[in-house]
């Protein structure tokens, strides 16, 4: 069948509609029957909608304005008083055949219209068209198939029904619909058809009440029933989203528990103390060249008080337990999943890959206007592309992916620029204020800025990744969703985890030290950490960039954005609310349904939630309150979501399938890397690893008394290169030979000034070996886990193993009856009657 979504605009399943049943009052085409063809009877149950193209000559004479009229009516009358004098122009070669490009193209979309609604006709399905509505320039096609059709497409999905105890079954909801419907109907006894018709929209009333409403959050979801009303695929999704917030229930739990801890001890981290002790007299170098100064350790007390929030040793210990609940929350998914299609009876279903080639190729044509591979196109009856045909295809989509990533590393390195420059900045300001909160105000705004950009960029790597995936034309619908969904989370991923990366991994890694820092672009020269280290930093950047991509890109704007679409659909109209609602109540259900905003499929959906995972588990160690805001964010997602779907967009065409798909590979994917990234964070970005070497190898009294004094390397300032001393150093009052800086390097009076110490190779050593160590034992603990944990549920497995004795006996038992029945025909003579003796019957027949 040729490609005909491209003159098919959406299709709505009327019958199963996605508003309340207070909304479908006036939607009911004859008494008590529903949506109907013109004669009453035959019920439709979907709808096609189309543009009418008006010919050029009824475009010019309709107006919905008199007065526009009136002014066309002069303007023709002096063109044609100037057309007695003056010959008529000539029409330009080029805008003529544009003209005529477009009639081809409109010719060509009529025919393909036609041939889709032959098709239809020849499965079996039974039209009718709707070109008088209240909606210009839109038709509809109403559809409705009959009940042999649906048996028969019901054998070929191969979908199980009760064989025994029909009619009880079948008396049972009966009775069921008699009692919901009556409040709403009293004195209509329902048929089959109103049965059909009934339990859509009471399911989606149930639907409303029990799932899109915010006041049942506590309430599990009715899986059940979204499968039944969305299908297998929408079922799957909010079947997963509700393991995966149950599953952050215990993880926000220790993670708020571990926040605890870090709070109780923080008076009692001698580290700390020592920095906040004003008897410590220790003057620290500069932060900046020439427009920073000298200053106190002791000013850094609040942010080394902070940072024992997030980095103490209770921190290694939620590591490790977050890998084990990522692995423990794969293999209850996987259970959880085996159940569900055990349930909705998709153990044995294979999914079928619709070859779409044909499909896409004729969109990128029509896309670009390539008249002469649309006539090839038609002309051809098998479309078959070779890796040479979509090798410019995809190193197109190669090269841009990787200069959209170096897009997103220059963003960051931008933002990297304006906070050394505003830092600089706020030093040279004499408003007291802004110098003591240099800090807080840089980064703050600096994750603010990333933020803003972060949302903007995905909404243009979305569209970007969409416009690639179309250009290497896949052959199927299936392997079209994963390339798309392959390219949209590399170019997300990058865009939001590129800032925290840096924070992580190498910010205060390329510094310097003072004498012979690091500069980039001129006098700017690289970030240093707090002495504190920079896991505090790490945790704003992802404290700020979690709650505002959950805030504002998955919740504001799912609100916000239907509704400002709402508004402006009021402000263009010409009617005023009265005349609104007057107007709404004259429309039935499918015209109501053409308002509603388009289903863009479950990928934005997934997308938000791969994210918000990777949030949780790649850098847990320096936040451990990310799994409780996670938690928080999804049941109001839940929610959200569900309110969507019920009230919001078009109810899509219901799919099934068996699995997540690739999002499975993604998120198994995210928990083996999240085990790695913690590693790092722990080792490299937190001080947990020279804290134990301290106390270890170096401490007199194996207590953390001097860990500061052992952490700060000497610097004299007489070795500042020319122009980099600062500008006042008098600001605290005496002079400075000495000042100090956070590194593991020889003192000025050794023989090796300035060269790395002993201590810094120790301590990378320890670091190295803690990441060998806490990787391989964590991966460790996470496939015995694996391993420990079953598949496929017990009971689900014994009863899967009972249905296949039962088929095995019971085609045992046919095959015994067949061949007693042949040697029964054998045993007897050509000329006598053939009679079967009564005690060779099986017992089956």
């Amino acid at each position: 069948m040729i490609c005909q979504h491209v003159c098919i605009k959406y299709i709505i399943p009327l019958s199963l509609s996605s508003q309340p049943l207070n909304s479908l009052k006036s939607d009911e085409a004859g008494p008590k029957q529903g949506p109907t063809f013109q004669d009453g009877q035959r019920r439709v149950d979907y709808v096609l909608t189309y543009h009418i193209q008006k010919p050029q000559s009824f475009r010019r004479k309709t107006s919905h304005f008199g007065d526009y009229r009136i002014l066309r009516s002069l303007r023709r009358s002096l063109s044609m008083m100037r057309g007695r004098d003056t010959p008529p122009p000539k029409e330009d070669p080029e805008v003529a055949a544009h003209k005529h490009r477009l009639d081809y193209h409109e010719d060509d979309k009529r025919f393909r219209q036609t041939e889709f609604e032959d098709n239809l006709r020849e499965m079996g399905l039974e039209l009718e068209k709707d070109e008088g509505n209240k909606i210009p320039g839109i038709g509809f096609l109403k559809i409705h198939a009959p009940w042999n059709v649906l048996c028969r497409e019901a054998e070929f999905m191969k979908l199980k029904m009760p064989t025994k105890k029909v009619c009880d079954v079948v008396e049972r909801i009966n009775l069921f619909i008699r009692k919901a419907t009556a409040p709403l109907h009293p004195k209509v006894e329902p048929n089959r058809a109103q049965n059909m018709l009934f339990y859509p929209l009471l399911s989606c009333q149930i639907l409303y009440d029990e799932w899109a409403s915010y006041s049942v959050f506590y309430k599990y979801q009715p899986i059940g029933l979204i499968r039944k009303y969305f299908g297998e695929k929408i079922g799957l999704y909010f079947a997963w989203l509700g393991v995966y917030t149950q599953m952050l229930i215990p993880a926000a739990i220790v993670g708020a528990i571990v926040f605890l801890y870090g709070c109780a001890t923080v008076d009692n981290d001698i580290p700390s103390m020592e920095i906040c002790d004003p008897r410590n007299n220790i003057t620290m170098c500069p932060l900046c060249d020439r427009a920073c100064s000298y200053w106190k350790l002791k000013t850094a007390c609040g942010t080394a008080r902070a940072s024992h929030l997030f980095d103490n040793p209770a921190t290694v210990f939620f590591s490790i337990f977050m890998a084990l609940w990522a692995a423990m929350f794969m293999e209850h998914w996987k259970r959880r999943q085996m159940r569900l299609n055990y349930i909705w009876d998709l153990t044995g279903f294979e999914e079928e890959e619709i070859d779409n080639t044909a499909c896409l190729l004729l969109y990128v044509c029509s896309y670009f206007s390539l008249d002469y591979v649309l006539i090839t196109l038609f002309q051809e009856k098998k479309v078959k592309l070779t890796c040479t045909d979509r090798a410019p295809a995809y190193m197109t989509g190669l090269f841009t992916m990787l200069i959209m990533v170096g897009v997103t590393f220059a963003v960051v390195f931008g933002v990297i620029l304006y906070r050394i420059s505003i830092k600089a900045a706020l030093h040279m300001s004499s408003n007291p204020t802004a110098r003591t909160n240099i800090r807080a105000t840089v980064k703050g705004t600096a994750a603010v800025i990333n933020l803003v950009i972060i949302i903007i960029m995905d909404e243009v790597y979305g569209a970007l990744a969409r416009w690639l995936t179309l250009l290497e034309v896949p052959k199927t619908d299936k392997s079209f969703e994963e390339r798309l969904i392959i390219k949209t989370f590399v170019l997300k991923f990058a865009n939001a985890f590129s800032p925290i990366v840096y924070l992580a991994f190498f910010r205060g890694r390329m510094v310097g030290r003072p004498g012979d820092y690091v500069y980039v672009i001129g006098s700017y020269r690289m970030e240093e950490c707090a002495h504190a280290g920079c896991l505090m930093e790490l945790c704003i950047q992802l404290c700020i960039t979690m709650l505002g991509k959950q805030l504002i890109q998955n919740n504001l704007f799912e609100i916000g954005i239907p509704k400002i679409k709402k508004l402006i659909r009021r402000r263009k109209s010409d009617m005023d609310s009265q005349q609104q609602e007057d107007y709404n109540m004259t429309l039935q259900r499918h015209e109501k349904d053409h308002f509603l905003g388009p289903f863009v499929g479950l990928s934005p959906e997934y997308m938000e939630m791969i994210i918000q995972f990777g949030m949780v588990t790649l850098f847990v160690a320096s936040f451990p309150l990310a799994p409780l805001f996670a938690l928080l964010n999804n049941i109001i997602e839940i929610r959200l979501d569900a309110k969507k779907f019920v009230t919001e967009v078009r109810r899509p065409i219901a799919a099934r399938a068996k699995d997540i798909g690739i999002w499975y590979n993604l998120l198994r994917g995210l928990s083996k890397v999240a085990v790695i990234v913690n590693a790092f964070v722990i080792s490299f970005t937190s001080d947990f690893i020279p804290r134990l070497v301290y106390q270890y190898m170096y401490s007199p009294d194996g207590s953390m008394h001097g860990f500061v004094n052992h952490t700060l390397s000497y610097f004299n300032v007489s070795d500042f290169q020319p122009g980099t001393a600062p500008l006042q150093p008098m600001h605290l009052g005496y002079e400075v030979q000495i000042c100090r800086y956070k590194d593991y390097r020889e003192t000025p009076w050794s023989n090796t000034p300035y060269d790395l110490s002993k201590e810094f190779w120790a301590i990378l050593a320890c670091r190295l070996a803690f990441v060998v160590v806490f990787q391989n034992v964590v991966m460790l603990m996470s496939d015995f886990v694996d391993w420990l944990i079953p598949d496929i549920p017990k009971d689900i497995s014994l009863q899967i193993h009972k249905e296949k004795i039962l088929m095995v006996e019971l085609f045992m038992k046919e095959e015994e009856g067949k061949k007693l029945l042949r040697d029964s025909h054998s045993n007897q003579s050509p000329l006598q009657p053939r009679s079967r003796p009564a005690s060779h019957t099986p017992s089956n027949c």
